[in-house]
């Protein structure tokens, strides 16, 4: 259902490793009340919620803006 692909900078990196996502990170992200349909928010990471490594869903991160979601995708990196 989800893909947890990033590219970023012309190479995949996978949305469910911890170390793949950076704040300030420009990424798409799947909030809770949104997981059925999987339609996607975009935004820039203000905080990774996540402290396991990986998650096999997509990492949870905050936004800016307070939005929380999990990733699901990268559009760049600052």
């Amino acid at each position: 259902m989800y893909n947890h692909m990033l590219e970023t900078k012309g190479r995949k990196m996978d949305g469910t490793v911890r170390k793949n996502i950076k704040i300030g990170d420009h990424v798409m992200v799947v909030q809770k009340q949104d997981q059925r349909t999987g339609k996607l928010t975009e935004g820039v990471v203000q905080r990774i919620l996540t402290n396991s490594p990986n998650h096999p869903r997509g990492i949870k991160v905050m936004l800016e803006g307070g939005i929380v979601g999990r990733v699901q995708g990268g559009m760049d990196q600052k």
